[in-house]
């Protein structure tokens, strides 16, 4: 089923408002989003990340390790390498959904510039925070300037749409995500912060092709945003994403695509927009169109 077309249409309007009044009239978030899609981090690109939540509020990290199956491992590594990196100030909460209901909760985010979540499952991530005064928090923070990230489950969550990892489908071991076809791929809510985009990670390492694209066809309204290991997409505040890191981004649109299902519930289509990305290409989504970080002007990167 088509969902509505509101989020790709809200977002070219602003991209229009904010080119006839310039920035003073731009409503869409001032922050960024910084969107890893697992494996190793090499040391320049989690700089990246430090130096973007240095340039709003104090520059304070938060790290939430609620999607990770060893916490008190992964806080304490997290925070390590953060500091090492130049970060000031870096602190992990390991939360119950109990706690992030309770209204003071949102204070863990007073002074923060950005907030960092880990790897792991993402339905936990979700389970404890999503619809909870400190996610409330959250988007408040991103609309304001701060920057969000995440590697693997933490890139999953970013979305409106959020691909759980599991399968209707019963498959044989070894033969998961074989098909491309409607009404298999399980999805829940993200946490939203990028609309009409659907986020997958670890995306050429384990060949995840197959249910992205199902997922993109059987709704046109989304874009496929397949992120690689050791990469990130950073989604800026003119609405670009920027690829950053050492591999490459998927990009499957099917908004101008026609498609089909058979009766097995199969799908084709034709003309959907495929797009392999490499660090350094800016992509638009509203336009479609990509472009490379080392042909922006001197005004536009001073914008950036």
């Amino acid at each position: 089923m088509r969902r509505s077309a509101f989020p790709v249409l809200f977002l070219a309007l602003l991209t229009l408002a904010g080119s006839c009044a310039g920035p003073a009239a731009d409503a869409g978030p001032q922050g960024r989003l910084f969107i890893v899609g697992g494996g190793d981090r090499d040391a320049p690109l989690m700089r990246r990340f430090v130096e973007l939540a240095e340039g709003f509020g104090t520059g304070r990290i938060v790290v939430f390790t609620m999607a990770s199956g060893v916490p008190l491992e992964v806080g304490p590594e997290t925070v390590a390498e953060l500091r090492s990196l130049g970060a000031a100030e870096v602190v992990f909460h390991q939360l119950t959904r109990d706690e992030a209901m309770d209204p003071a909760s949102a204070a863990l985010l007073d002074g923060a510039g950005g907030v960092w979540f880990s790897g792991g499952d993402q339905s936990r991530l979700t389970a404890a925070l999503l619809d909870t005064p400190l996610h409330a928090r959250l988007r408040e923070l991103y609309r304001s300037g701060g920057a969000l990230g995440g590697t693997s489950a933490g890139a999953a969550v970013m979305s409106e749409v959020m691909i759980t990892g599991d399968e209707k489908r019963q498959s044989a071991e070894g033969r998961e995500w074989s098909t491309i076809e409607a009404d298999n791929v399980v999805t829940t809510r993200g946490f939203g912060f990028l609309p009409g985009v659907i986020v997958d990670q670890h995306f050429i390492a384990r060949r995840r092709h197959n249910r992205l694209l199902s997922l993109v066809l059987e709704d046109q309204d989304l874009i496929g945003l397949g992120i690689e290991e050791s990469t990130a997409v950073l989604v800026r505040p003119d609405g670009r994403f920027e690829v950053l890191g050492e591999n490459q981004v998927i990009v499957y649109d099917a908004r101008r695509a026609k498609t089909a299902r058979v009766p097995s519930g199969r799908l084709g289509a034709r003309g959907m927009t495929l797009h392999v990305l490499v660090p350094g290409d800016v992509y638009d989504p509203v336009s479609g169109a990509v472009t490379s970080v080392a042909s922006a002007s001197p005004a536009k990167e001073a914008a950036r």
